[in-house]
C-alpha cells in the first residue's frame, strides 16, 4: 500500500511539474488567433452551463411591444452592436479579432432559441475569458431586460426597430 501511495504522489508531481514547464515555456498560446487547447471549448461550455444553472426559468417581466423593443434597440446600438453586429451588417474589425469570436446576433448565430433568462444572465454577468462584459453596474435592470427581449426576437422585429438598428 505504501508503494502505491508513493507512486501516486510521484505521478501527480510529474504531472504538476510537467504542466508547469509546458505553460511557462510557451506551450499555451494566449493570442486570440491561436487554436483552442484540446478540450478548452468543452470545459468552458461545461463551466458556463453550470454557472447559468436555472437562469432559463426566469421570464422577461417587460411587455413585448414596439416601445420595449425600440428601447432595447437603442441599448443594443450603444453597448452591443460593435461586437455582435446589426441586421444585415458586416462583422466589425474588433469582433473579427476576438477569441472566441462573439456571436453575430442577427444571423445564424443568434440566440433567439435561448431562454430569455439565460440571455439576461449573460448580459448581466458576462462570460469570463470571452470578452463579453457584464453590464450589471452599467445598465439598469430594465435596460438589460429590454436588450434581452430584443435579441430573443431578433428574427422577427418590426420595421421601426430594424430602422433603429441600421443607423
Amino acid at each position: 500500500m505504501r508503494g502505491f501511495i508513493l507512486g501516486a504522489v510521484t505521478v501527480l508531481m510529474i504531472i504538476f511539474v510537467g504542466g508547469y514547464l509546458f505553460i511557462t515555456n510557451g506551450g499555451v498560446r494566449m493570442e486570440t488567433t491561436a487554436k483552442p487547447l484540446p478540450l478548452e471549448e468543452t470545459v468552458a461550455g461545461m463551466a458556463l452551463r453550470a454557472s447559468i444553472a436555472n437562469a432559463g426559468d426566469t421570464k422577461d417581466p417587460l411587455p413585448m411591444n414596439d416601445e420595449t423593443l425600440l428601447a432595447g434597440a437603442q441599448v443594443y446600438q450603444d453597448h452591443c452592436a460593435v461586437c455582435h453586429g446589426n441586421p444585415g451588417g458586416r462583422t466589425s474589425a474588433l469582433a473579427k479579432e476576438m477569441f472566441p469570436p462573439p456571436p453575430q446576433l442577427f444571423g445564424e448565430q443568434g440566440v433567439t432559441d435561448d431562454p430569455e433568462g439565460v440571455t439576461y444572465w449573460v448580459v448581466t454577468h458576462g462570460i469570463r475569458l470571452s470578452g463579453m462584459p457584464g453590464f450589471q453596474s452599467t445598465l439598469s435592470d430594465a435596460q438589460r431586460w429590454q436588450v434581452t427581449l430584443l435579441v430573443a426576437h431578433a428574427d422577427k422585429l418590426p420595421a421601426a426597430v430594424l430602422k433603429t438598428l441600421s443607423r
